[in-house]
């Protein structure tokens, strides 16, 4: 990271899972204005840059906003899929954890989007 950026994982968290050749990766906001926040910088075409070393032929998000999350799938990842691939994460059960250390710009009105401590809000 570099002054002024951050990991993504300080305004959400995520899961990722396979279908196939395709992965799926959900990024989700701990707050209602990080959530804001993801809706206008985190496209799919920001995931396909990030990935581009797996060679996605295509990347689609979906919102999932009574979770304050994004959906992403990303085509044709995972080498063939978990019974043809050869690859360490054949299941692209990782993506999500890889996503979450993308650096971004630190957000304005960043302590509004950072996870509460529980019994805070």
């Amino acid at each position: 990271m570099t002054a002024g950026t951050m990991p993504l994982r300080t305004i959400a968290h995520g899961r990722s899972g396979d279908k196939g050749n395709h992965a799926n990766v959900a990024v989700i906001a701990y707050t209602p204005a990080g959530f804001a926040w993801l809706r206008e910088h985190l496209t799919a075409e920001v995931v396909g840059r990030y990935f581009a070393s797996l060679g996605p032929s295509r990347v689609e998000r979906y919102e999932v906003p009574n979770v304050l999350g994004l959906n992403f799938v990303l085509y044709d990842v995972l080498a063939g899929g978990a019974s043809r691939s050869l690859r360490s994460d054949s299941q692209g059960k990782a993506l999500a954890l890889a996503l979450l250390q993308m650096p971004i710009e630190e957000p304005e009105g960043l302590e509004a989007m950072r996870r509460q401590p529980p019994g805070e809000s």
